[in-house]
């Protein structure tokens, strides 16, 4: 990228980027949600063009993108799509085929020697492709992504978003190009598909650009961190963790040389102000500025502001009961037999492989679909705000401000106290006076979190909520959850987000479920007779 500059209807994106990509570079882009980090795939993709400067891309390299909203569609299957990855490796596999029928007719030697020599290249050119071993990969790819032989058997049409994008994400990777794009390829990957694509990019042989907000996942995969900041890239080199010390370095730094400069205004301003009284007492006058422009710029603590809008909220102990709740799709059990009681302080992640019925769970539990068996008995008192619905029912036409603060406990606390809460989910000012409709799809998923941790409800239930946040946010998300009065039931594979938040884990498996209290993520993980049981339920 040389000198780039973007513009959207006037609005600056990128000032003056210069950026270099080459081989063997694995790069996390990170920043806030709308500062162009989608802009940058695309300016790459030649999908959209820069207001000023060029983007220069070698005419040799094959670039392989991945969007966090699939473009896969059709009435075909992903096994029938990744095998159409490979049809020139089969059409060698048909031509091998057919000499093989020649040699066993005795040709003459004319035709025998050209058969073998034929026959020779087409075997060396397998062996420099490995495609002796491409119906393997396509089965590794599709198990380490959790596709049952159902889902690789359905139509794309009728696969979920979630199930969509991990389509996309197979075929990606197996078109193996130079260089791969990635927007937030970790998006509805259980554990073990994720550990699997971490070692699939470290042995990459090309190059890398990922949108991500998983702190573990770009600690196991970058070997650079780009971030975009007031309209440039600052690029930092390592993984996420060294990025943290580095601009930790960086920010003291640009401090020490802001404070400097801010004694110099201090000082001056106050001089002007009051000329005698600076000359008879300097240093009592540049104290007196210096206070007053520290609590002018040093915001409110995180943890007040929070308590300070859940301080009104009354929550009950006992909310929801669910007895032996059973769900199936076509005749395949998706889970069985699920029992157990919510209660006021329950901080719940339910866990478990792709596909086995965390999204489900949590829409039976909201009515937006029933048991086959059991029951769910809610509370007289318990409400529930369900964060995926209100994400789904935004009203492109109302405000930001608007739409937030009709909900009671925004309604009830005074308004400066829920724009300083707002702000920390990374909206200025500006940004409350937007049209939802105008917004990015992170900023409107920042809207609804919003609204859920405003609701008032004594229990709130998110699916996923990391999707599509920035790095920033997803911190003010974990202030807001752990310090929530409430209830939060949530899945997620942000192991972060598990690891800080969750005090209860409900793990379901395809035989069953393990409900484990009092331990975090890391130590539930460690745990010898929780991966025995585990193994044993998979195993039956």
């Amino acid at each position: 990228l040389h000198n780039i500059s973007k513009e959207f209807e006037s609005n600056l994106v990128f000032h003056e980027v210069f950026f270099r990509l080459s081989k063997g570079d694995k790069v996390g882009l990170i920043g806030k949600n709308g500062v162009g980090k989608t802009t940058i795939l695309k300016l790459i993709l030649n999908q959209t063009e820069p207001t000023e400067g060029t983007v220069d891309v070698n005419d040799d390299i094959k670039i392989g993108y991945f969007s966090q909203f699939s473009e896969l569609n059709g009435e075909i299957t992903i096994q029938e799509v990744l095998e159409e990855l490979f049809v020139d490796i089969q059409a060698i596999e048909e031509e091998l085929f057919e000499i093989e029928l020649a040699l066993e007719e005795s040709p003459e030697a004319a035709e025998l020697a050209r058969l073998l020599d034929r026959q020779a290249e087409l075997l060396e050119e397998m062996d420099r492709r490995e495609g002796w071993t491409y119906q393997n990969r396509i089965d590794t790819a599709l198990d380490k992504l959790g596709f049952s032989d159902t889902y690789r058997k359905r139509p794309i049409d009728q696969l979920s978003g979630g199930w969509c994008n991990r389509a996309a994400l197979a075929k990606v990777l197996l078109e193996e190009p130079d260089v791969l794009l990635m927007d937030e390829p970790t998006n509805y990957l259980d554990p073990e598909g994720l550990r699997w694509i971490e070692e699939w990019f470290k042995n990459l042989r090309g190059a890398l650009i990922v949108v991500s907000h998983d702190r573990h996942f770009l600690d196991d995969v970058v070997n650079k961190i780009v971030e975009i900041e007031n309209y440039h890239f600052q690029e930092y080199q390592g993984n996420f963790t060294q990025y943290i010390r580095e601009k930790r370095v960086r920010i003291k730094t640009l401090e020490r040389q802001f404070q400097h400069e801010e004694e110099l205004l201090a000082f001056e301003s106050e001089a002007i102000a009051d000329r005698r009284e600076a000359r008879k007492d300097p240093g009592n006058a540049l104290k007196r500025k210096l206070s007053k422009i520290k609590k002018q710029v040093e915001p409110r603590p995180v943890d007040k502001i929070i308590t300070g809008i859940y301080g009104g909220l009354k929550v009950v102990n006992r909310l929801c009961q669910i007895e032996g709740i059973s769900k199936a799709y076509d005749h395949q059990t998706i889970f069985r037999d699920l029992s157990f009681e919510i209660q006021r302080g329950d901080r719940i992640v339910v866990i478990g492989p792709n596909g086995c019925g965390k999204t489900t769970l949590l829409k039976v539990l909201t009515d937006c679909e029933f048991p086959d068996t059991g029951r769910i008995v809610w509370g007289k008192a318990a409400m529930y705000s369900y964060y995926n619905q209100m994400l789904e029912e935004l009203d492109p036409d109302d405000t930001v401000t608007h739409t937030v603060n009709i909900f009671q406990m925004a309604h009830s606390a005074p308004r400066k106290q829920v724009n300083k809460f707002l702000s920390l989910l990374q909206f200025s000012e500006m940004d409350l006076e937007q049209r939802i409709g105008t917004l990015s799809g992170g900023q409107k998923a920042r809207v609804a979190l919003a609204k859920c941790l405003l609701s008032g409800a004594p229990v709130i239930i998110l699916d996923e909520p990391t999707n599509h946040l920035d790095l920033e946010s997803i911190t003010a998300l974990n202030e807001g959850l752990t310090k929530y009065k409430g209830v939060v039931l949530f899945s997620s594979h942000d192991h972060q987000l598990v690891q800080t938040v969750a005090t209860r884990i409900i793990e379901i498996t395809p035989k069953g479920y393990i409900d484990k209290t009092g331990v975090t993520y890391d130590e539930y993980l460690d745990d010898e007779k929780i991966a025995d049981r585990r193994h044993s339920l998979y195993q039956a």
